[in-house]
């Protein structure tokens, strides 16, 4: 066993590290807790005096019993979709008796993933929620600090970590089988930025289900989540005549087609029928109100939490036998008025 050099005090999940065991393990060996080895024991003192670990009062004070504070990663944004998780979250949290520790990032890539875990590991969270979408951040999963309890949402990361999320797949189906079945021949797909998980899903779903009924797949069109991109998209698919029915890989990106086909004379459903994805409040009072693919964001927070205590649990003798939940939350087609029978002539 070797020390590393530190620039700052030692802090358990250092101890954790160095001795190669759990920050529970550490907690129990400096609580004289009876059900830890007598190897494994002297392996955390001997990690314990490398690093001349000192735990603060604070930490004296919380060893005999399990923290009640949730860790949860999430990225500055004012997307609904990611905003609602992280309400949806807090909500299943507090109901579950535990606070929570929000590290909020600027920017989602490997490094300030790694450092928000790590931050949050120092505050010796019970365990840790990270709202995964992206690539980058579904990535750094990979690097958990030592021990750690951790659950993702809608990221398949794999490695042991779980993960929650809406299945975008049949939610994507469900829009474009929508249309299909009210006529429509050629479903046109405006998606999200390529680097989301989410955004994959969808187009697979969107591609599946044309494919299953024999017609081909226009041309992709890529939006930023935001209505301005929709609205960019909503112009160029107003220069064609085949175009009946579009597919929006999310609410705002359906008011920008809307807004678009408006200026160009293009009525909406009489012309071009439109599907979103979210279902946000606005939805229903568009003109017309938005159909549309809902989220059931406190669903997805039940089910992060439900899972992560399911982990923080699993080495505590006098911890319930809790069921794994379900990893995929049924999506909802929510039908309005944006959708209609393509009409003859277009």
């Amino acid at each position: 066993m070797r020390a590393t050099s530190h620039n700052r005090a030692a802090v358990m999940n250092d101890v954790a590290r160095l001795a190669g065991v759990s920050h529970q393990t550490v907690s129990r060996v400096l609580n004289d807790h009876p059900s830890v080895s007598p190897a494994t024991r002297e392996r955390v003192l001997e990690a314990v005096r490398q690093l001349n670990y000192r735990p603060n009062a604070m930490a004296r004070g919380l060893a005999g019993r399990r923290s009640r504070v949730v860790g949860v990663v999430s990225f500055d944004t004012i997307l609904y979709g990611p905003a609602s998780t992280l309400l949806g979250i807090e909500h299943a949290a507090r109901t579950a008796g535990y606070g929570v520790s929000i590290v909020t990032l600027e920017r989602v890539d490997h490094a300030g993933m790694v450092s928000a875990l790590n931050a949050l590991a120092d505050q010796s969270v019970a365990g840790v929620v990270v709202i995964a979408p992206q690539t980058a951040a579904a990535a750094a999963l990979h690097n958990m600090p030592l021990g750690m309890a951790a659950v993702a949402v809608e990221s398949a990361v794999g490695g042991g970590v779980p993960a929650i999320s809406v299945d975008q797949v049949t939610g994507a189906r469900m829009a474009v089988r929508h249309l299909l079945e009210l006529g429509h021949e050629k479903v046109w797909h405006l998606s999200g930025p390529r680097d989301w998980l989410e955004t994959h899903g969808r187009i697979e779903g969107w591609r599946t289900t044309l494919e299953e009924a024999g017609l081909a797949a226009p041309p992709l069109m890529t939006g930023d989540w935001s209505a301005r991109s929709g609205y960019a998209a909503g112009l160029e698919l107003a220069s064609r005549d085949d175009v009946t029915a579009v597919f929006a890989g999310n609410d705002q990106m359906a008011l920008g087609l809307m807004r678009a086909f408006h200026e160009r004379g293009i009525r909406v459903p009489d012309d071009v029928s439109i599907v979103g994805f979210d279902d946000i409040p606005e939805a229903e009072f568009l003109s017309p109100p938005l159909t549309t693919i809902r989220q059931d964001f406190d669903e997805v927070g039940r089910r992060c939490i439900a899972a992560l205590l399911r982990v923080i649990e699993a080495d505590l003798p006098e911890g319930p036998d809790r069921p794994s939940p379900d990893p995929r939350v049924a999506p909802t087609l929510i039908v309005r008025a944006s959708t209609a029978p393509p009409r003859a002539g277009r």
